[in-house]
């Protein structure tokens, strides 16, 4: 289907996705100026039953899952005992189950880790993953989109709750999420029934001036609001204050967790040696991830993802990490093609 519209496939989380339909800039402002449709097909699935659930992965995930009532969600780490980042998680409360959405690159090793942690509880776990799928609206027409469609208003929604929602004739469950001013609508749906809400959406958006885009005009958009990936941004290299999700993903009332030790040891302190930034690179190449960040001839950091800027010629904008004495906004390093400079915010203007 992707084809058939015009899609470039690329390789986005270990998956074959579009990294463009033809023309990314022009589909970076459909979600700039109006509304787009975005495959997600990158997750994983898993749910989890059993009386012992909710006591279970609140065991071994960092935020408070405890307290989640059918309808709400947050996000979560799971770290290993030394702290370092295994997976990025979504746990969604429903009334019988607790549904977590992760990253397929990982899928199956992360079932087997969460299957491992089960011992006394009486917990039974399922792999979802070739049931479901996931699409997303984004953009300041996204809320107008879903109330046209299925009814529902997108900003009575809390931020990762859901509700069960029908497109057409086919059943899916709507979950709002944040991205910058305007909310996104993540559409989860069975695989059969995937195809003909793509294909509804798609049409949809397209009479309302947006349509479909690719992951290069995502990533640039991510990057822009300053949303770090799982997988590029983030993970097995990395503790969650360096990653800077000490904030967002990290309960400190909950109780014990797997690696809680590290977490607490950290921000008793204060401070990490090193990390994530935001990042506006000067030059006509593209920044790579891994290329090295220097400062004063010494290597201080290195870049894990770019994206060219649409609005401004020869600039990019990207993320990376740095040494605390280089990481301070308006801090100055090389990278080996061109200067770059620590932003807290990045305005596309």
């Amino acid at each position: 289907m992707h084809r058939a519209a015009g899609a470039n496939l690329g390789v986005w989380f270990g998956c074959a996705l579009p990294d463009d339909f033809g023309d990314w800039q022009r589909e970076y402002s459909f979600a700039k100026e109006n509304v787009a449709l975005i495959d997600a097909s990158y997750k994983t699935y898993v749910s989890f039953a059993g009386p012992d659930r909710t006591r279970y992965l609140n065991a071994i995930l960092t935020n408070n899952i405890k307290d989640l009532h059918p309808g709400s969600g947050n996000i979560s780490l799971l770290l290993n005992p030394q702290g370092r980042i295994l997976a990025e998680i979504e746990t969604h409360a429903r009334p019988d189950t607790l549904f977590c959405i992760s990253h397929a690159m990982i899928g199956q090793r992360l079932v087997e880790t969460l299957d491992k942690f089960i011992i006394m509880d009486d917990v039974a776990l399922a792999d979802q993953t070739q049931r479901y799928g996931t699409l997303s609206l984004v953009g300041p027409g996204a809320a107008k989109t879903i109330t046209e469609v299925v009814g529902v208003d997108l900003a009575s929604i809390p931020h990762l709750s859901s509700v069960n929602a029908n497109v057409g004739s086919n059943a899916c469950t709507i979950t709002r999420l944040t991205l910058g001013a305007h909310a996104v609508a993540d559409i989860l749906a069975s695989h059969d029934e995937l195809k003909t809400i793509w294909q509804f959406l798609f049409e949809k958006t397209r009479s309302a001036g947006g349509g479909p885009i690719g992951y290069k005009a995502w990533n640039a958009l991510r990057l822009e609001q300053a949303i770090p990936w799982f997988g590029y941004d983030f993970g097995e290299k990395q503790i969650p204050h360096e990653a800077g999700l000490q904030d967002s993903h990290i309960s400190y009332t909950k109780g014990c967790y797997t690696g809680q030790e590290i977490v607490e040891r950290v921000r008793s302190r204060g401070q990490v040696n090193r990390r994530r930034v935001l990042l506006k690179f000067a030059g006509a190449e593209l920044p790579r991830a891994g290329d090295a960040l220097t400062a004063a001839e010494k290597e201080v950091g290195s870049v894990t993802s770019a994206s060219p800027l649409p609005s401004i010629h020869n600039s990019s904008i990207g993320m990376g990490y740095l040494r605390k004495e280089s990481a301070t906004p308006g801090s100055g390093v090389l990278w080996p093609g061109g200067t770059a400079t620590v932003v807290e915010t990045f305005d596309a203007k």
